[in-house]
């Protein structure tokens, strides 16, 4: 097998065994662009030193003989003390995971090639020993876990013995003695000297990034972007280029739209005298293009001509990475760049009009996702009556847009600590780093008083979707409070982060629906708002609407919600739980019903119900007038609609010790103990209720088909359908179905009403029985949240606070299977069910009601099992929407994970 291929090798098509990187610097050598000689050291490799904890056999003989080709191509040697060639060792795993895993810049450099790398650039002692001091760091951190804070002590202790603020102003005799230190440093945490043979190094560092894959930092980015885990990365060793030659040399990174807004033209940040990963790390305020054009207009040309070729193409937007050494530039990586949720809709639009793609592949290049983000609130700026707008005090970067607000907070571990107390917290740091990570994905949003719309905090929070203002210089960030104009922010003080504007606020900003979300509610005419994102988002999901073959209804139990999750584009009610008709005052009627002794009793109960559950139905019929609307019957037990049986012992104790009694106290308790289960989810809940308690489901039944006659003689056209909730034996259905046909002839006698009749799957057994069950039912809907918790043997409530977070940790999970339906498991349930289903009752409707029908990943499987509709939450149809347009046009597109 072959562990290793040379960049000429290679293309952009072998991701999974070059990884990201690594496929595109070959993608990029054979369009014939300025690429560094270099290998690639493949995925597969790196899956069998994590196996087995040591190299591959044959992996080292396979590095040498591509050394030797590197080697002479650049015409020097790794370890040459009169000419040194040094070589950069750097991730690059199939996915994008921005500063999650290790890069060791200078390889090769020691005491001896110090002078030598001095030499070769012609006599600049500056430059070797700033370069000597940064492999040292680099080194000491990533393969050999030296704290990096004592590296960056050692520096600002040398720049406060000089006086100087930054470090290009220290000499060549000043990095000399911060080598010194350095070395003092490394040798302190890890019981040896630095190591001077180049070999060693190579091997030592390309051992670290491997190992790096499943650093904590590397593991959460994965967990939290659905990457797989068993991917691995591949390690690219590149002969290095240098940026810090000098005022002619310089770093940057680029992108061929703007990532944030999906505006066209160039955008990017660059450092004169600068290294690798100092644009990124945020370290020092970047210089723009336009200033590169201005500095070294060669290379600006060139650079642009580049991008363009890149950009043709991957017919997308370009993420780049270049260094330009004494004025020859120097491509370092490329890649199809992360972008915020509305620069994605963007840009898909407009490459469209520039027909460089079609609709269908512009709804694979977005995601419900990114349209869930745009349709959080924004920051309302307007005066109000009682208050003037307010005023920011400061302003940086919009990197990320969105509006967050919450507490101050400055490390990564308190931002955990807040957000797990409920408390929104904003992370504010000088600049961030990948050990952030956490702290990033706790905050609802992130201030940095350094950085660009390239550096890490801003690359990290597009890809999460989270509010980032980057490079707001005005701050000076301390331990635990950033002063700005004079005044101080605390720790634990509220401000609001605009990531659009990048303006900084005081306090907590009220807020406004987003534009996409007045569009869903019909308030903005996507022709007439001249916004271009409202209209590329009504482009794009009326594409979806005409592609996909799901159709989308919504969880809705009051005519409100209904009303506005039609205008989100809702194709009629998956799911109404009439439970929650029985809270507030009509709590005492259904106490009157447990409580009833006699027929006349509980029968007196239910007819003051019905009327109230006919005036809903009614209501919710209107709304949805011509739509189907499926009705569940009462599910929950109904000890549900009583006081605790601790709260109620409580109160009668209390009662008796001060010398009262109160009946109906006394009876709700006995009524509560007598109803107590030890586990009321397997208990008297659902379709059993039915048949224990006569009349209740016939109240119900009666209450839907009166409502439906209502309409129709009003002239609408109500199209009911009642759900018979967790049966699990087709005599069950059968039971229920009898009664309530007969009430349904009694009641809709000549009308043109027509009312089915089916049941939710939830039960495993009812899946595996569905052959039989689809006898008796027209519609199965799968209720995934019960199935879920019946299959796997979870109680959701208990089991998610208590150790879910483990699984995750150990990989059991990806995802909660409650966010994400279990496919292997779950998911084979509802395609036994389906199919099942079908083969008995052909033309049997099929559909899905739990939460998992607005999740993304969901709504694909669903599409692929032969579902007719997912239901989901009001504020999820959109989102379910172009997901299902996007599962019926799934293509190899861009992955813009």
């Amino acid at each position: 097998m072959k562990f290793v291929y040379d960049f000429h090798e290679g293309n952009k098509d072998l991701k999974d065994l070059l990884g990201g990187k690594g496929a595109n610097l070959a993608e990029m050598t054979n369009l014939g662009l300025p690429v560094p000689p270099g290998f690639t050291i493949t995925t597969e490799a790196c899956q069998q030193y994590l196996r087995h904890g040591t190299q591959v056999d044959g992996l080292s003989s396979e590095i040498d003989e591509h050394l030797a080709t590197l080697e002479r191509a650049i015409g020097r040697r790794l370890g040459d003390s009169a000419d040194p060639l040094l070589v950069s060792v750097r991730s690059g795993a199939k996915f994008s995971m921005p500063g999650m895993m290790e890069t060791v810049l200078n390889v090769g450099l020691n005491d001896e090639s110090v002078d030598g790398l001095s030499r070769q650039a012609g006599g600049n002692d500056r430059f070797a020993w700033d370069s000597y001091r940064r492999l040292i760091q680099m080194f000491g951190k990533t393969v050999c876990d030296v704290p990096g804070h004592e590296f960056e002590d050692a520096l600002h202790e040398a720049k406060t013995a000089k006086g100087v603020t930054d470090d290009v102003q220290l000499d060549a005799d000043d990095l000399r003695a911060l080598v010194g230190a350095y070395k003092k440093v490394f040798a302190k945490h890890t019981g040896h000297e630095f190591p001077q043979d180049p070999r060693e190094q190579m091997d030592l560092a390309i051992a670290a990034v491997f190992r790096s894959w499943n650093a904590d930092r590397a593991v959460l980015y994965r967990r939290q972007e659905r990457i797989p885990t068993d991917l691995g990365t591949a390690v690219n060793v590149v002969a290095m280029v240098f940026g810090n030659l000098g005022s002619d040399s310089g770093t940057g990174v680029a992108f061929t739209r703007d990532p944030a807004t999906g505006e066209q033209g160039v955008y990017g940040d660059y450092l004169s005298n600068a290294q690798g990963e100092d644009v990124v790390a945020g370290i020092r305020n970047t210089l723009s293009l336009a200033d590169l054009e201005r500095l070294d207009k060669k290379s600006y040309d060139e650079l642009m001509q580049i991008m363009a070729t890149l950009e043709g193409h991957y017919r997308d937007l370009c993420d780049i990475e270049f260094t330009i050494e004494r004025g020859k530039l120097w491509m370092l990586q490329t890649r199809v760049g992360k972008r915020t949720a509305a620069a994605a809709f963007t840009i898909a639009a407009q490459l469209v009009d520039e027909g460089v793609i079609d609709l269908d592949e512009a709804l694979t290049r977005v995601t419900g996702a990114q349209l869930g983000q745009l349709m959080f609130p924004r920051f309302d700026l307007s005066p109000s009556p009682e208050s003037s707008s307010p005023d920011s005090i400061t302003r940086g970067v919009g990197a990320s847009p969105g509006a967050a607000f919450g507490e101050v907070v400055f490390t990564a571990a308190r931002a955990v600590e807040v957000a797990a107390q409920g408390r929104p917290v904003i992370l504010v740091r000088r600049e961030t780093n990948p050990d952030d990570l956490p702290g990033m994905i706790a905050a609802e949003g992130i201030l940095t008083s350094r950085g660009g719309k390239t550096s890490h905090a801003a690359v990290v929070a597009r890809g999460m979707g989270k509010t980032c203002v980057c490079g707001a210089d005005e701050m000076e960030v301390g331990r635990d409070s950033f002063t700005v104009g004079g005044h101080t922010v605390r720790e634990g003080e509220v401000v609001s982060v605009d990531g659009t504007t990048g303006r900084v606020y005081l306090g907590e900003v009220p807020v406004r629906p987003s534009e996409v979300v007045q569009y869903f509610e019909g308030d903005l005419d996507p022709a007439n708002a001249n916004d271009p994102l409202v209209a590329a988002v009504h482009r794009i999901i009326t594409h979806a609407d005409e592609k996909r073959r799901l159709r989308v209804r919504t969880n809705a139990d009051t005519g409100t919600d209904a009303a506005r999750a039609r205008r989100f584009g809702a194709q009629g009610i998956g799911l109404c739980r009439t439970e929650h008709m029985f809270l507030g005052d009509r709590r005492e009627l259904v106490e009157r019903l447990i409580l009833a002794r006699t027929d006349d009793e509980r029968n007196g109960a239910l007819a003051k119900l019905q009327p109230l559950q006919r005036a809903d139905f009614l209501e919710i019929f209107r709304e949805m007038n011509g739509l189907p609307v499926t009705i569940r019957l009462i599910d929950p037990p109904l000890h549900e609609f009583l006081p605790s049986l601790e709260e109620l012992a409580v109160r009668v104790a209390v009662q008796h010790e001060h010398g009262r009694r109160v009946e109906h106290d006394e009876k709700l308790l006995a009524a509560v103990r007598r109803m107590h289960e030890q586990n009321p989810m397997l208990g008297l809940r659902g379709v059993r209720l039915g048949l224990v308690i006569p009349g209740l489901f016939a109240m119900q039944v009666r209450a839907i088909a009166e409502a439906a006659v209502a309409l129709a003689a009003e002239g609408g056209r109500p199209r009911p359908e009642i759900m018979v909730p967790l049966v699990g034996a087709v005599q069950e259905l059968e039971t229920v179905r009898t009664e309530a046909e007969k009430i349904i002839a009694e009641v809709v006698g000549e009308s043109p009403v027509e009312i089915l009749i089916g049941t939710m799957i939830e039960v495993p057994r009812a899946a595996l029985t569905a052959g039989q069950i689809a006898e008796a039912a027209e519609f199965f809907s799968f209720g995934t949240n019960d199935l879920t918790q019946m299959a796997w043997g979870f109680s959701r409530d208990d089991v998610e606070g208590a150790f879910f977070w483990r699984y995750l940790e150990l990989g059991i999970f990806g995802i909660s299977p409650f966010e994400s339906i279990d496919a292997d498991g779950v998911g084979r349930l509802v395609k036994i069910a389906a199919e099942e289903g079908r083969a008995a009752r052909p033309g049997l409707k099929l559909g899905v009601c739990g939460e998992h029908g607005g999740d993304p990943d969901s709504v694909h499987f669903f599409h692929e099992v032969g579902l007719d509709y997912v239901s989901c939450s009001p504020f999820r149809v959109p989102i379910a929407r172009l997901e299902a347009g996007r599962a019926a046009v799934q293509s190899d597109g861009s992955d813009h994970r």
